[in-house]
Parts: structure tokens; sequence; C-alpha cells
């Protein structure tokens, strides 16, 4: 029989001294006694309160052991295990009785990893997952409510995610592919997921709360998914109801506010440094640009909500396609007229890329910044110019999709956001 390691097993990459050991077993023992209790209180069976810490002392016991005698012993009592959990099953079958379920069942053998985890890997890793697994099988009830209340086409939305995300992001090359060398396939879906990403989370809550939203959610939660479609989804639907003029004007105010949010987030994900430059002006334009949604509020606080914007699933795969072209031809336009035109001819790229979206110059703004410190000084005026140019487009949609007068009332709507953003550019030092 091997002698007691004199370091006394290991940790990453340090020995562990005994009283970490103890207190790794003692963090097993706990994890199994919450998970234990949790069974018992809403199962009333076995394995419960003194099974399952007895598991994850298993679990860490045989890990130990196979450090001395080799990987086959925890395996082995894997083995037995599963049998032991297989016999109650099997008896249950012959006599004809209710089948339980598998969770209790799964639970232990996980719980038994946790153990083994604990105290032959990253102790913290051990932790979330037996904290992670107590959680779980908690909230039962709660993850059952959500899953029925999901229709087909939200799940189709979350299995599409999925498909841009762990199928199509995986296999695209890295290396550039463009002539300036800015264009890498794999860092263009990159930002693909990041925007599918912030969309669907926000059409997944809109899906949950919008039907019973208030003026306030409505807008916040159609800022999450996209303003531009909560302004022409807003538009139309007054133009049905127009004694609901003013909570419209909100809602497409507030989405224009959470796209500032937006902003940051993307700026944050791309180029973190570039924010510290970014969130004064363009904290101070979402400001100016929420202001005159509580005097309107006072008009309408008692009013029932009538318009709700409806969004579509954002993770079509063709809607996909399109912003990766978008933003691959925005982010080598702006490499090319860096080289050939200068900075002032960002302006007018800006200004047009923020007419259709502005996720799109946002990103590029940010990814070419990482190579180029002026552009992270001053980028912000471009996505500001291209926010104007957004607000412009909201009113000119307000008055095409509703009428007339929703346009003129967007317009002075945006009028304080617009005012502070065009005199940021011209004068912020």
């Amino acid at each position: 029989m091997p002698d007691w390691p004199s370091g006394i097993l290991f940790s990453e990459t340090t020995p562990l001294s005994m009283p970490a050991l103890f207190g790794r077993l003692g963090m097993a023992a706990l994890l199994g006694f919450l998970v234990g209790m949790q069974r018992e209180h809403t199962e009333g069976g076995m394995p419960g309160l003194r099974t399952f810490p007895l598991i994850t002392l298993s679990g860490s016991v045989f890990a130990i052991l196979g450090t001395w005698f080799g990987g086959w012993l925890p395996a082995a009592a894997l083995v037995c295990l599963v049998a032991l959990l297989f016999f109650p099953h099997w008896l249950r079958i012959q006599r004809a009785e209710p089948d339980p379920g598998l969770t209790t069942s799964v639970a232990v053998i996980l719980m038994y990893g946790v153990g083994a985890l604990l105290v032959i890997g990253p102790l913290e890793i051990g932790v979330v997952m037996g904290g992670a697994v107590a959680v779980l099988l908690q909230f039962k009830p709660e993850l059952h409510r959500i899953s029925e209340r999901l229709k087909d086409e939200d799940v189709r939305a979350i299995m599409q995610f999925v498909l841009i995300t762990c199928i199509i992001l995986p296999v695209l090359p890295r290396n550039t592919v463009d002539p300036l060398g800015v264009i890498s396939p794999f860092n263009v879906w990159m930002m693909v997921v990041l925007i599918v990403g912030i969309s669907l989370s926000g059409y997944i809550a809109y899906k949950f709360l919008g039907q019973r939203a208030t003026i306030f959610l409505a807008g916040i939660l159609g800022g999450a998914v996209s303003s531009t479609a909560t302004t022409i989804s807003a538009a139309r639907q007054s133009q049905e109801n127009r004694e609901h003029e003013v909570s419209t004007i909100i809602i497409i105010l507030l989405a224009s506010t959470v796209m500032f949010a937006r902003v940051f987030v993307e700026i944050l994900v791309v180029h973190p440094g570039m924010l510290h430059h970014c969130v004064v002006p363009l904290a101070l334009m979402c400001v100016a640009t929420y202001l005159p949604v509580p005097f309107l509020w006072r008009r309408v606080r008692d009013q029932q909500l009538q318009v709700v914007p409806s969004h579509r699933n954002p993770t079509q795969l063709r809607a996909a396609l399109f912003f990766a072209a978008l933003y691959a031809i925005v982010l080598f336009l702006i490499a090319w007229i860096r080289q050939h035109v200068g900075a002032s001819g960002l302006y007018p790229l800006a200004v047009l890329s923020g007419l259709h979206d502005m996720d799109a110059i946002t990103l590029s703004i940010s990814r070419m910044a990482l190579q180029d410190q002026d552009l992270s000084l001053n980028g912000w005026r471009y996505i500001a110019a291209a926010i104007l140019a957004n607000m412009g487009v909201k009113s000119l949609l307000g008055g095409i999709m509703a009428y007339p007068r929703l346009g003129l009332r967007l317009c002075l709507g945006f009028l304080p956001g617009f005012l502070v953003g065009l005199g940021l550019i011209l004068f912020w030092p």
C-alpha cells in the first residue's frame, strides 16, 4: 500500500495541507446536506438528508483513493452507485408502480462527481456545481411554468440562436479575407452572436411581460429587442388608436433611450478602453433623449396601455446574414476611409449607417479603434452622428407608418437629444 503523500493530496497546481483537505471534505458534506434537504423536503423519500452527504463524501474519498491506486477505483464505485440506483427502479417496474422519474438519480450521480471534484480540482467549480444542482432541483415548478409559457416560435428562436452560436461560429475561419486585413469571418460572426444574443434576451422578456406591460416596460423591453422595430410597430398600432398618441411617443422615446444602453454594452464587449471616452458625452445624449418622457408621462399615467408593439423573432438566419454583411461592409469602409480620405469622411458613413442600424456602426468603430488611438478617443462622435440620423429616421417612420402629426411630435420629442448630441459633436473637447 502506498504511503500517505507528504503534501497531502493536491489542488490545481499546489499540494493541499491536512486542514485544507478536511475543509474540502466538509464542503462536500455540506453541499450533499443541502441537496439532500431539498430532496427530502419536496419528495419525502430516499435518497434524502443523510444519503446525499454520504454520496458526496463517497465521491471525495474514492477520488483520493484513485490518486493512489488508479482511476479504476472511483470509476468502479460509480458503477456500483448506478447499480444501486437502478435496482429500486427495476423493482417498481416489476410491481407496476408509478415511475418516480430520473431527476433524483441523476442528481445522485452528479453529486458523486461534485464530491470528487472538490478534492481534486478547483474548489470554486465544485461549489458552483453543487449549488447549481440544489437550485435546479428547488425551482422545478418555476422552470416548468417557463417551459409551458414558451410557444413553438420562442423555442425555435432559442434553437436558431444555438445554430448561430454553437454550430456556425466554431467552423468559421479566423484569418482575414479582405485586402485591408480587417474582415475576419469569425470576428464578424462573433458580432452577430452578440447582437442576436442581446435582441433575443429582450425578445424572450417581452414575450413574458409585453402583453401586460406598462408603458415604461413596453418601451424598455422594446428597446432591448430593437428600437427601430419598436418604432415601426408602435406607429402602426397608433394609426388605429390615435387617442393613445402620447403613449406611443413615450414608448418610442424610451426604446431610443435603451438604445444607448445597447451601444454601451457593445463598446464594452469589443473595446472596453474606448468606453472611458464615450460614457460621458453619450450619457448626456441619453439623458436629453429621456428628458421629455416625465413631462409626457403626466398626461397618461392613469391610461391603460393599448399600444403594445409586436416583435419578430430576432434570430432568423436571413437577418443574421444581412447584419453580418452590413457589419463587414461598414468595417471595410471605415478602414478604407481612414486610409484614403481621413477622419472627416467617417461622418457621412456614420449617418448613412445610422439611417438603418446602430449596431453595425457602433461595433465597427469599436473594432477599428482597437488599432487606432485617435478613433478610440473620438469614435463616440461618429456613433453620436449615427444616433442623430437614427432619431431622424424614427421621426420619419412615425409620420409614414402612422400619420404626419405623430412624425412631427416625435421630431419635437427627439429635439432635446438631437440638439445636445449635435452640440457635443461640435464643441466637446
